[in-house]
């Protein structure tokens, strides 16, 4: 089978189109043939620092159909469309960059006929965490106000309209060209993150902010903390190695900070189960309550240009490879 590969850490052009033995699924694990996955800066960020001990596929999340299933496996068989996520926790060594892969069927769930290859593969990494900093970590309620740092992104585009769904009042940042979009998904007030006067903004449209989700707290926590409710919620979606100062204020609010990151699933069994969010989640697309926006597709033999567009390009929604 085909799928793009690294042998060491790098800049994209260390990816490389390859053929490769086909997997076997083991216990408890099914066989994908692989119809759409998507591209992460997690993906990138990890071919960029990290050397692996042998080549790997890249690639986190992943849409198709199950074409083999191992020993230990009830719930799904031959035929059933499907979308998974989780392939960058260390869970096994597999990559959705590929016209193949096995996968854990606690990271995957079925894929209903009204929701494409595309759209699974495009919400399944973002909407888990999303879910994961919405639900698990924030427990938003119908009525709150929830601000969206960078409203365009992969997992910002969704937690709009997840918020949206689940009854909240959404606030969010984008560049202007995206402002229009980001409305139709549910935002209900959209600022541009550079202008001068956005606590000002923010604070002239809320009554305080109940929830908040933030990936840049080194530059955003202080702002946080200003535009925050009294006993509101920052949930901080960040690597293991992010570092901030400036909390102390948010004792004056009682503020409750939540440091989450989707690589703990991994290595926390106590947390919340993969397979139970996709689930959720494709009801909301099916349902037409939840969208999830793909700004472009590439071939499998580009996937080095998509990791480069990821990282270097403003994009609404997500990029996603076919094989």
């Amino acid at each position: 089978m085909r799928a793009i590969r690294y042998h060491e850490a790098g800049e994209p052009d260390v990816l490389q189109h390859e053929t490769i033995d086909e997997p076997t699924p083991e216990h408890g694990e099914v066989l994908v043939e692989i119809r759409a996955a998507a591209v992460n800066p997690v993906d990138a960020k990890i071919r960029a620092s990290t050397d692996p001990a042998s080549p790997k596929t890249t690639g986190s999340d992943l849409a198709g159909v199950v074409v083999d299933v191992g020993d230990g496996v009830s719930d799904y068989e031959t035929g059933d469309r499907v979308f998974a996520t989780g392939l960058h926790t260390g869970r096994f060594s597999g990559g959705s960059f590929a016209e193949l892969a096995t996968v854990p069927t606690d990271l995957l769930a079925p894929l209903p006929d009204e929701v494409s290859f595309e759209e699974g593969a495009a919400v399944a990494l973002v909407g888990v965490t999303a879910w994961r900093a919405l639900v698990d970590h924030a427990d938003i309620s119908p009525g709150e106000t929830v601000f969206i740092h960078g409203g365009n992104g992969g997992v910002g585009h969704v937690a709009v309209g997840l918020a949206n769904a689940m009854g909240a009042t959404v606030v969010t940042t984008a560049r202007p060209e995206y402002h229009d979009a980001l409305e139709s998904l549910g935002a209900e007030h959209v600022f541009d993150y550079g202008r001068d006067d956005l606590v000002e903004s923010v604070q002239a449209v809320t009554d305080g902010v109940e929830t908040i989700l933030d990936h840049m707290p080194d530059a955003y926590i202080d702002f946080d903390i200003d535009i925050a409710a009294l006993e509101g919620d920052i949930v901080i979606i960040a690597g293991g190695d992010t570092t901030f100062e400036g909390t102390s204020p948010a004792r004056g609010k009682e503020l409750d900070v939540h440091m989450m990151s989707m690589s703990n699933l991994a290595t926390h069994p106590e947390l919340p189960d993969i397979g139970p969010i996709l689930e959720q989640l494709a009801k909301l697309m099916a349902n037409d309550r939840l969208d999830v926006v793909i700004d472009r597709t590439y071939p499998l033999e580009e996937g080095a240009e998509a990791h480069r567009a990821v990282m270097e390009e403003s994009v609404l929604g997500k990029i996603l490879v076919v094989p």
